[in-house]
């Protein structure tokens, strides 16, 4: 990154040329694991290529995003996971059972050549397929890298189809996805029992298969997990391992703090991006208890 930025107008003009001439080619990934309560594999592209990534999602972006259904939430304008929580809480005030699913391995379970064939519908530009084809073979191991930009707006039209099958042929409402995460609302438990049996025979044909503990129907009133919130029909809390995570981080930043080894404008960002996310549940009780406990001092 530094080296390219050094070299900017060089480098920006020797990727032009590059992608114009067709004989652009990506590096090589730097992979490593993260542990956020479970182990993830991380596939960072060098930062050439995520320049490229990111012009080229400002391309395909605009145009292929009008045909998502308005219930996608994931790496989308003016969506996300809070508006997400917002759509399910509505409806959890308003049916009984909700249906919860999510896909095991969904990253990697993604068919590459079933993808290609779904971006080939809906792209036309030869020069911009065979872009994108080449940023997926180049890809390590199997589906799509997580990290990438590329990788997050692929896997949300890998399920496009499975979207509008839902919302168009099966005709479900209410319903909604965040990446790999699903959730549909109904007040018969029964009919969501079939819903879910017809969704396993569908992605079943897209390679993909739900996870087997994380297919479940439970009363909305009991609350439901949802992306990192327990959400009632009329509260909402915070997920007891985000405010226990948190609370280990903010002590290892006072004690480098106090060492010297950091200064507040270092960690300060990672501080106020927590709190933004708590203060969407009812959270002010757990945020009193963490900042108290917690001095930063010299």
């Amino acid at each position: 990154m530094a080296q390219f930025s050094l070299n900017l107008e060089s480098e920006l003009f020797t990727l032009q040329r590059q992608l114009i001439e067709a004989n652009y080619q990506p590096g090589d990934y730097r992979l490593f694991t993260i542990y956020e309560r479970k182990p993830r594999i991380i596939a960072a592209a060098p930062f050439r290529d995520r320049v490229v990534h990111h012009a080229l999602i400002n391309i395909i972006e605009p145009p292929l995003d009008k045909q998502f259904i308005y219930d996608s939430y994931a790496c989308r304008k003016n969506k996300g996971v809070h508006k997400a929580i917002d759509r399910y809480q509505t409806w959890a005030k308003r049916y009984r059972y909700a249906l919860k699913m999510d896909i095991s391995k969904y990253f990697p379970s993604i068919d590459r050549i079933l993808l290609k064939d779904k971006i080939s519908q809906r792209i036309k530009d030869s020069n911009v397929l065979k872009l994108i084809d080449k940023i997926i073979d180049t890809a390590p191991n199997t589906g799509l890298p997580i990290g990438n930009l590329t990788s997050q707006f692929l896997a949300n039209l890998y399920l496009d189809d499975f979207d509008h099958y839902i919302k168009e042929q099966l005709r479900i409402h209410p319903y909604l996805r965040y990446v790999d995460d699903f959730i549909i609302l109904d007040d018969d438990k029964n009919r969501l029992h079939e819903l879910r049996i017809q969704i396993q025979e569908y992605l079943a044909n897209n390679h993909l298969h739900l996870h087997p503990r994380k297919r479940h129907i439970a009363p909305t009133r009991r609350g439901l997990d949802v992306l990192g919130y327990l959400v009632f029909p009329n509260h909402r809390c915070l997920r007891n391992d985000n405010g226990h995570r948190f609370f280990r981080k903010l002590r290892g930043f006072a004690k480098a703090y106090a060492q010297g080894k950091i200064d507040w404008e270092d960690f300060n960002p990672s501080v106020q991006s927590w709190i933004g996310h708590a203060k969407h549940a009812d959270t002010y009780n757990l945020r009193a208890k963490i900042f108290y406990n917690t001095v930063f001092r010299r």
